[in-house]
């Protein structure tokens, strides 16, 4: 199989890795040549996808920031024929799916938005890892959910990166539930470290503290932009955590001991219920 690759990122890199060592053929673009020089160099892929070779891909993944993503495809729409299935891997979908449609629409290639459920806190090609995706989800959000055959397509191109489930929904159930499930967590353990009292925590700390700082270490960039695109779903998350802490604080404040038990066990029953 012939896998291009867009961006060698994190996600990017780890898609090539994982494809190279199933033994695939990785071709792949990203816009540091000395990244992709070194990605040839250290054989995690074998060739740089161009104009010229891209429709002999059977898949091209473009995991670079959605608004890069967009131009991508605007820019490589003509080249890529009728033979690739083309998955975007962006945080955000609606956005980056709603234009994808459209060039998808105008050239002729088939386009599919992706978002893989899997990521460290840190970025970088240097961060890429073969097994990344093992046993996590991959959601997908097809121009036709009734198309059988695209979808056990998309199933066995994915198969080489060893994903655990493969979800299929809209773009607009994608970017509610994300709000919540992975860009809220990043904006409260953000603020979360921001405390004055963070500068002398050494020797208080433990798991605790570790699970709720790991992903403050983020890239403003990325995460500005894909906070920004899904401003509307992520605010009302914002909104409601903001109300509950204020019970919290409050019933604190006026030492109702009765209110917070009430709120704590509230919250436990309730990630009981979450968590089956």
């Amino acid at each position: 199989m012939n896998v291009g690759i867009v961006g060698l990122g994190l996600i990017g890199g780890s898609f090539a890795k994982a494809y190279t060592e199933a033994g695939h053929h990785v071709l792949a673009f990203d816009t540091d040549r000395q990244i992709l020089s070194f990605a040839g160099i250290s054989g995690d892929i074998q060739e740089e996808l161009t104009k010229d070779n891209a429709a002999d891909c059977d898949l091209i993944l473009i995991s670079v920031y959605p608004e890069a993503a967009v131009r991508y495809m605007e820019d490589m729409g003509p080249y890529f024929g009728k033979k690739p299935v083309v998955i975007d891997c962006c945080g955000t979908k609606r956005t980056v799916y709603n234009a994808g449609r459209v060039i998808a629409d105008r050239y002729g290639f088939t386009y599919v938005g992706g978002h893989p459920m899997a990521g460290r806190q840190y970025s970088g090609f240097k961060y890429a890892k073969s097994t990344l995706y093992h046993g996590a989800p991959m959601v997908i959000v097809p121009p036709d959910f009734n198309d059988i055959m695209l979808l056990s397509k998309i199933k066995g191109l994915l198969a080489p990166a060893g994903f655990g489930s493969i979800s299929v929904t809209t773009a607009e159930k994608h970017d509610e539930m994300i709000a919540f499930t992975s860009q809220l967590a990043h904006v409260v353990s953000n603020a979360y470290i921001k405390s004055p009292t963070a500068l002398s925590h050494k020797g208080f700390s433990a798991g605790s503290y570790k699970d709720m700082t790991r992903v403050a270490w983020l890239n403003p960039q990325m995460w500005a932009e894909l906070f920004l695109e899904n401003g509307d779903y992520l605010n009302n998350e914002i909104d409601f955590i903001i109300h509950s802490l204020t019970e919290y604080r409050d019933a604190i404040a006026d030492k109702d001991r009765d209110r917070l038990i009430k709120l704590l066990a509230d919250g436990r029953d309730r990630k009981e219920e979450v968590d089956g």
